[in-house]
């Protein structure tokens, strides 16, 4: 609660998108060009540069326990693959192609300048022990199919995957290639894969999932790459796409997709994108930070966000905007225990886009902090989202501007309802944007909850705004360094609340004249109610 906290209530209580393009088309036309070849630098790398990746990810244990689910077992160096990173070994594994088969990556580095596709499969693997994988860069790689794993795609989709324990070294220059683009009806597992070196290539990003069938069902665990990708006009792609890479896209999920512990930074259109269809998407603890667009960008029906952290320190050159958590496409997002930070100098957007086509969120046990030097928000409903929960919320808000809790004006009757939310933090009023929270919507409710809006310097903000109708405020703490409480609505209402201003020769509440039949019952209003001629007001039981 807020540090003003503690005034003792009466007992007079009242009970109470952007659609994505299929694997087989996908978004960007990727042009293949001719240089002078760069694969010197690549094998030189693959000698000398390697070990200063420090310890490479795990080998995964669980592989050979799991050899019972194949008929064969491959080691890909027993079958010609090259692990010194002089040779591609696309062909080898072209040759060695087989249903119900494992894949065994020994240690080593594996060079590839061209994708290996296999769809249609029923059960295959592939198991990295300490296996590191060196793609061609741009200029090598034999485009424009810029991957190095094509399993399944969406019309011609694999039955069941596993892909796990590699790193990709991608630290050479003007290389990113997707390292996995994956398409099943039945099950996957991705797990234990760490890119290192920036995406710079300008191609398609990291990974693409997808689940063709809706009981079909995905997991991808310890994904990560930290170190993000290039703005697409810095890129030797340049031209041929559109803002840059996505971290990972999950777009074409008809069934259950589940994201643990995943780390994606740095990439400039959209950390995880997995808004564009009907499926489930559970993301499970991770860090996404600093991405474009927005880090998390979720929708689908009955999708979860849980125990993950969202970063915005830094603002990119290119000055795109930086969500951090977009809720989109959706019916019905649980989103528990997220803490979103944004604390970059020049904030560029809002911590939470609750966009038009979200269809129900319950939003609990999170914290949200805001600062900068430039106008920013916290939490936005957009007019024609569905009904939405903010519960048990700490914000501390401390931007040039703007709105801790945003509502915005709608003629939906849908309820945004608030409760045992804490807002604190000084704030500016750039651009008019001066109250804790602005309520433009009908039929919303508050309850339990502390606005305390003292303001940056010397400037005026207000606790609430409220130009919706029907509103209800119960058990409400509003302390601010202009008006605390304002109505410009009809029929709204308020009581067992506080209402107190730091200006001593203000009002604890201020009724517009466009206010009518409001009611004010049971509260402690400092200094009583400006009326500016609101009509029908009803105001009993009140201190000052």
């Amino acid at each position: 609660m807020a540090k003003r906290s503690g005034y003792q209530f009466s007992n007079h209580e009242k009970t109470s998108t952007h659609p994505s393009h299929t694997d087989d088309s996908e978004s960007t036309v990727q042009e293949s060009t001719t240089s002078q070849s760069r694969r010197s630098f690549l094998r030189a790398s693959a000698v000398a540069g390697i070990a200063s990746l420090g310890a490479l990810t795990a080998a995964s244990g669980a592989a050979s326990a799991h050899h019972e689910e194949y008929d064969d077992i491959v080691n890909v160096v027993d079958a010609g693959a090259d692990p010194t990173g002089s040779e591609s070994i696309t062909p080898v594994l072209e040759d060695i192609r087989a249903d119900n088969t494992a894949f065994e990556f020994p240690e080593g580095e594996y060079y590839m300048d061209e994708q290996f596709r296999f769809t249609n499969y029923e059960n295959i693997g592939f198991f990295g022990h300490g296996a590191t994988i060196i793609p061609a860069d741009f200029y090598d790689f034999h485009g424009p199919q810029f991957r190095l794993f094509r399993l399944g795609t969406y019309l011609n989709p694999g039955k069941r995957l596993r892909f796990e324990g590699f790193d990709i070294d991608q630290t050479a220059p003007d290389t990113g290639i997707r390292v996995i683009g994956t398409n099943v009806t039945d099950q996957f597992e991705v797990r234990d894969i760490t890119i290192h070196g920036q995406h710079e290539s300008g191609t398609w990003g990291p990974a693409l999932f997808g689940i063709s069938d809706p009981n079909g069902k995905g997991i991808v665990e310890r994904f990560r790459a930290p170190d993000g990708g290039l703005f697409g006009d810095y890129t030797p792609n340049a031209g041929n796409t559109w803002k840059g890479p996505i971290g990972i896209e999950a777009n074409m999920n008809q069934g259950t997709l589940e994201f643990i512990d995943c780390e994606l930074d740095g990439f400039p259109s959209t950390g995880l994108y997995a808004s564009g269809s009907d499926g489930r998407v559970l993301v499970e603890g991770g860090t996404y930070r600093n991405n474009g667009t927005a880090s998390l960008r979720i929708g689908g029906r009955d999708s979860e966000v849980r125990d993950v952290t969202i970063e915005v320190d830094e603002e990119p050159s290119y000055g795109l905007g930086q969500r951090g958590l977009r809720i989109e496409n959706s019916d019905g997002v649980y989103v528990d225990n997220v803490d979103i930070s944004i604390t970059a100098p020049h904030p560029n957007s809002h911590a939470v886009s609750v966009m038009n086509t979200c269809n129900g969120l319950q939003l609990e046990n999170c914290s949200i902090d805001m600062r900068g030097d430039r106008v920013n928000h916290g939490i936005v409903v957009s007019p024609q989202a569905g009904e939405a929960w903010i519960n048990k919320v700490d914000i501390v808000h401390e931007t040039l501007g703007g709105y801790p809790i945003w509502i915005r004006d709608s003629e939906s009757d849908d309820r945004i309802l608030v409760e045992r939310v804490d807002i604190s933090g000084e704030a500016g009023v750039e651009g008019g944007f001066r109250d804790g929270i602005w309520c433009g919507r009908n039929n919303c409710r508050f309850s339990t909850f502390v606005v305390d809006q003292p303001g940056r310097g010397d400037v005026n903000r207000n606790g609430i705004m409220i130009t919706g109708d029907d509103t209800e405020i119960y058990r409400g703490e509003f302390y601010a360094s202009q008006y605390p409480y304002i109505d410009q609505g009809h029929n709204n209402h308020i009581r067992n609340s506080v209402m107190i201003s730091d200006d001593e020769d203000l009002e604890g509440a201020r009724l517009y004249s466009t206010a009518s039949e409001p009611t004010l019952q049971y509260n402690k209003i400092a200094n009583g109610i400006d009326d500016l001629g609101a009509s029908s007001v009803s105001s009993w039981h009140n201190e000052p």
